[in-house]
């Protein structure tokens, strides 16, 4: 549910930047804002859990990590890290930006 909401919040807001000058600067002074910061940073940490989710799902339908239930629990908490990393990153990007 968050990504689907997001992507309308993140059109909304590219439709504004790219409309005018004026728009540019609203949607500037908009990141400002604690709460916005949040929820962009809300938006992009459910995003790459999604991507590295989904890429350790295509990874699987290869035939790798699908061995056992120990394999499969391994990756999954692989994927769990790496998506806490990507978080984190994002953390710095959007927050101290």
């Amino acid at each position: 549910m968050i990504l689907f909401f997001s992507v309308a919040i993140f059109l909304w807001l590219l439709e504004g930047s790219l409309s005018s000058e004026q728009g540019f600067v609203e949607v500037q002074a908009l990141f400002a804002n604690p709460l916005c910061q949040f929820i962009i940073w809300g938006s992009l940490a459910a995003l790459a859990y999604h991507a590295v989710a989904g890429i350790r799902h295509l990874i699987m339908d290869l035939g790798f990590g699908e061995d056992s239930f120990e394999t499969g629990r391994a990756t999954a908490w692989v994927a769990v890290v790496v998506a806490a990393i990507i978080i984190v990153l994002v953390t710095g990007w959007v927050f101290l930006w």
